[in-house]
């Protein structure tokens, strides 16, 4: 089954928590935390996103190698400017999802379209 989610002139973090339970077949009456739901989540308008100044000069994105130094930090107005839309959507529903071996079969499942 697909489902389509329309972002033009919604924030993200309401397009990725839909997003997210939708993955999780949350709204079906079959819910297993252990098996992949056979749904397909098709994000359309991903670039008309409503995101405020604010929001894309203090969200920040982190991640460590593991190494000594080797702190990075970018805005969500760095992502966006790099990697696009789409790659800011990707990061927020992949944040909402449970982290297990599930998560990235989920993702599988994840469409976003600019």
């Amino acid at each position: 089954m697909e489902h389509v989610i329309d972002a033009k002139g919604r924030a993200l973090g309401r397009v990725a928590s839909e997003a997210a339970a939708i993955l999780l077949a949350k709204n079906t009456t079959t819910v297993a935390k252990n098996v992949v739901a056979n749904v397909k989540v098709r994000v359309t308008n991903a670039s008309g996103l409503a995101i405020t100044d604010k929001k894309m000069k203090q969200k920040r994105y982190h991640s460590h190698s593991g190494y000594l130094g080797n702190a990075k930090s970018l805005t969500l107005s760095q992502v966006i400017e790099k990697k696009g839309h789409a790659d800011a959507i990707e990061r927020a529903v992949k944040g909402m999802l449970p982290t297990n071996t599930l998560r990235d079969k989920r993702l599988k499942n994840l469409i976003i379209e600019d």
